[in-house]
């Protein structure tokens, strides 16, 4: 029973019932004047050239968000579209929502005005009071058992207030719906926010992952070597690697919160520098080769690159620790190279383990290039080519 009653508790279930009266309002404006059945096909003919016109899906969205959902202009947990039509399509579903929505609010109306007067009709008749047939019923005499009839009509009425709601609810879903091709741009959009958020995790992953590294590795030898001066100079390079992990942590947060910010303040191979005397400033004997212009790398690419070469150093220091490292990059016509080659030790993990090797493959993937790691004369050879077209 509590079941029962409770749609009659929640505001939605009169704001749809207003909304299907509110589709006959000017049809019956019109009755008044001009009392006869053709003025609703009248009205029927008139909401064909109107569901048309693209702004009206907008108009019916929005409106249908806040009387059949309870939700305003974000339409925050609904499947109703405020977007103008794009499509014939869209216009075709628009027509025949507004027919819909016409014709069930005549049978609403109708309904609502019907089963009360019933209600009241059989009350009165079974007191004694004569009253005239109704649409619906046709009374004869006075009997008392009319009054029991009056909760059916009142049932009835309530049946039609929170089915005709349900129905319309469920025949905007369909009708003013997104349509194939909206799915599907939604389906992107929600798959580039994914892969933002992956992309991201790999972010942080490079970013802390390396800075971390650098002050183990710096703290490590500092302790070992017991010169104070060496120690000065490590403790430099830990806090220097630190305050720009800092930078980095601080830029992806602020892409997580605001997600319309642009990614150009994200450093390129133009910043490689910084992490060439990170390195070296750990120990590492780094020889770099650098031809082509670095500048004129795309974006993209260049961001990526980066990554790629801050993982790398990262995977040296971890594992290798302070050993020789030639790393070359060239820009060449349509593609940029980078190689970064150290001598094998036993901890290097082998081919396809690590999360910072599987994180340089994925990232020459996403670009279209190719990613080769692994043990190559002696050396531990990690090869990336990514494409500049």
């Amino acid at each position: 029973m509590v079941r029962l009653l409770r749609p009659f508790g929640r505001a939605v279930t009169y704001t749809r019932w207003l909304h299907l009266l509110i589709a006959i309002v000017w049809p019956s404006m019109w009755l008044f004047i001009e009392e006869a059945w053709w003025t609703w096909a009248v009205a029927a003919a008139v909401l064909v050239p109107v569901g048309l016109v693209p702004a009206m899906r907008t108009v019916e969205g929005l409106q249908a968000r806040l009387l059949l959902t309870g939700h305003g202009h974000d339409g925050a947990g609904t499947d109703i579209v405020v977007a103008p039509s794009a499509t014939w399509s869209d216009r075709g579903r628009l027509v025949v929502w507004l027919q819909a929505r016409l014709w069930l609010g005549i049978v609403t109306a109708l309904l609502t005005v019907q089963l009360l007067v019933a209600a009241v009709d059989l009350a009165s008749s079974a007191f004694g009071r004569d009253v005239e047939d109704g649409v619906l019923l046709v009374l004869d005499g006075h009997p008392w058992w009319h009054v029991l009839l009056a909760p059916v009509a009142l049932a009835a009425l309530a049946g039609t207030v929170v089915g005709s709601g349900g129905l319309v609810a469920f025949l905007a879903r369909r009708l003013l719906g997104p349509s194939p091709a909206e799915r599907l741009a939604a389906m992107e959009e929600r798959t580039e926010q994914l892969l933002e958020r992956t992309r991201i995790a790999r972010e942080l992953h490079d970013s802390i992952g390396h800075a971390l590294t650098v002050a183990v590795v710096q703290a490590g030898a500092a302790r070992a070597a017991g010169d104070p001066v060496f120690t000065d100079r490590a403790l430099g390079v830990i806090e220097e690697t630190g305050r720009a992990a800092l930078e980095d942590l601080e830029r992806v947060l602020g892409i997580l919160r605001e997600s319309e910010r642009p990614v150009s303040s994200r450093p390129t191979l133009t910043d490689a520098d910084r992490l060439l005397e990170s390195a070296r400033a750990s120990g590492a004997k780094v020889d770099a080769e650098l031809t082509g212009p670095l500048d004129t790398v795309p974006g993209p690419v260049s961001r990526e690159g980066y990554r790629i070469l801050q993982e790398s150093l990262t995977n040296v220091l971890r594992h290798a620790g302070a050993v020789p490292v030639l790393i070359r990059i060239e820009v060449a016509y349509d593609a940029l190279d980078l190689e970064v080659r150290n001598p094998l030790t036993a901890d290097i993990p082998g081919p396809g383990r690590g999360s910072g090797l599987r994180g340089i493959r994925e990232r020459a993937a996403l670009l279209g290039g190719d990613a080769r790691t692994g043990p190559d004369q002696g050396d531990w050879q990690v090869q990336v080519r990514l494409p500049l077209r």
